[in-house]
């Protein structure tokens, strides 16, 4: 069975991933199991730009086909931000997932609602020969006040999907792999995916 690395360190992704190429016959491995541990910059200018720099390093590092993604919560009223910064988004060092709603919630305050947002994800896959192939997937939504639901991670409490009347942490991993930014990715994805299967 085709071996594939998930160049991620971070433990929701890493969940969120695994769940998503279940079906596939492929051995997905983590950076720990292979004897990995270092992070890599992530200061591109695009989302495909920050994956295939994480990709990149690990295939290099392991010899392994390799997936990575970057991905970023645009919302419309604050110009299309965080995005690239998503992560970056509070303004102090060792901030949580908490940390960085509520501070997304306080630049939020005082504007007219809703808050129309959406979810971006670009993967990139890098396979054994170094050949770097990209996949993207977005979900529309809105970002609201409280925070609702225990699943996901990151901005997902305060992310509504309106057609499915839940946030994104609403919802039951089975429905989220079906209509989230990762989840449809990873679907456009899966030509690439099944040519590494093949070999």
């Amino acid at each position: 069975m085709p071996t594939l690395l998930l160049a991620t360190n971070n433990p929701g992704k890493l969940e969120e991933m695994r769940s998503l190429l279940a079906g596939l016959p492929l051995e997905l491995v983590t950076p720990a199991q292979v004897g990995l541990n270092f992070e890599v910059l992530e200061d591109g200018q695009t989302y495909a730009e920050n994956a295939s720099r994480k990709a990149l390093a690990f295939n290099r590092a392991s010899g392994l086909a390799t997936l990575a993604d970057d991905s970023g919560l645009e919302v419309d009223a604050l110009g299309g931000q965080p995005g690239l910064r998503s992560h970056r988004l509070a303004p102090w060092p060792d901030a949580t997932d908490t940390d960085r709603r509520a501070y997304l919630l306080q630049q939020l305050q005082g504007r007219p609602r809703p808050w129309k947002a959406h979810f971006h994800c670009t993967i990139a896959i890098v396979t054994r020969d170094g050949t770097v192939i990209y996949a993207d997937g977005e979900c529309p939504g809105e970002i609201i006040p409280d925070e609702r639901g225990s699943n996901g991670f990151g901005y997902d409490p305060i992310f509504y999907i309106a057609e499915r009347q839940a946030t994104m942490a609403e919802l039951e991993p089975e429905i989220k792999n079906q209509v989230s930014h990762r989840a449809r990715a990873i679907q456009a994805a899966l030509p690439v995916l099944h040519e590494i299967i093949r070999g």
